[in-house]
């Protein structure tokens, strides 16, 4: 793979060292909650139709207890987000007393479903302009513990790749997930900016094995402590520019 030459239509870029930019995507890129609450509302409502009795009985707090006992029970698939509500359907049928087949059928239908509203994502306004602007001098990544998909959205075009924490068996800030990325693009952690929304998996993940990090905190949070990000920002308008300072800084 060729990697484009950051600042090579730029005079005034010396000694570039940023070659790549990862980002990760849910609350960095778009606001992953209303995409959450309307797959939610789909799954229940399929659930309801197509395998009556499952849901109706539980409450929102009996629904989260029974999706920790399933958690507790299979922590195989802690970093495997997919699998997991795929398994918390199957055994939510299976207490609502369907058989084998139609628990299983029932748990996989539910989850496309779920996933099919899941990935439906807006992205914020000025993400497609930042992005396109990016993408003509570095390679950009995507990098997240979710289950979205960067290629089912418009931005999709401007990345050169994107790793899943469950296609990696591992979730930010576990190093795996940042290693994925050097090893994709044969770039040393020098040359990579990570840019996320949490202070924990993307700040301190990509700190520990050596990328430059910008925090996105367009909510406006104190920061929680410990090393801080190279840079800080509240909007996407702003990257460009601190990419700019961090591959000039001295």
């Amino acid at each position: 793979m060729t990697l484009p030459t950051p600042g090579q239509n730029d005079a005034r870029a010396i000694n570039v060292s940023i070659r790549v930019i990862t980002f990760d995507l849910d609350n960095t890129l778009w606001d992953v909650e209303p995409a959450l609450l309307r797959a939610e509302e789909a799954q229940q409502n399929w659930l309801k139709e197509h395998r009556p009795g499952a849901v109706e009985t539980l409450d929102h707090e009996a629904l989260f207890e029974f999706k920790k006992s399933v958690w507790k029970r299979h922590p195989e698939l802690l970093h495997h987000v997919s699998q997991m509500r795929i398994q918390t359907l199957y055994e939510l049928l299976i207490a609502a007393n369907y058989d084998e087949a139609d628990a299983r059928s029932g748990a996989e239908q539910a989850f496309d479903i779920f996933l099919q509203e899941r990935r439906k994502v807006v992205l914020y306004d000025e993400a497609l302009g930042v992005l396109e602007q990016l993408a003509k001098n570095y390679t950009l990544g995507a990098l997240t513990n979710g289950n979205a998909d960067i290629y089912k959205t418009d931005a999709g075009e401007y990345f050169d790749f994107a790793f899943l924490a469950e296609d990696i068996g591992a979730s930010k800030p576990h190093p795996d997930m940042f290693h994925a990325a050097l090893k994709h693009t044969g770039v040393k952690a020098g040359n990579i900016v990570h840019v996320g929304d949490d202070p924990e998996h993307d700040v301190r993940g990509a700190q520990e094995i050596g990328m430059h990090t910008v925090w996105v905190n367009g909510r406006r949070k104190a920061w929680p402590g410990g090393q801080p990000a190279d840079r800080e920002i509240e909007s996407l308008h702003e990257l460009p520019a601190v990419i700019d300072s961090l591959r000039t800084q001295t």
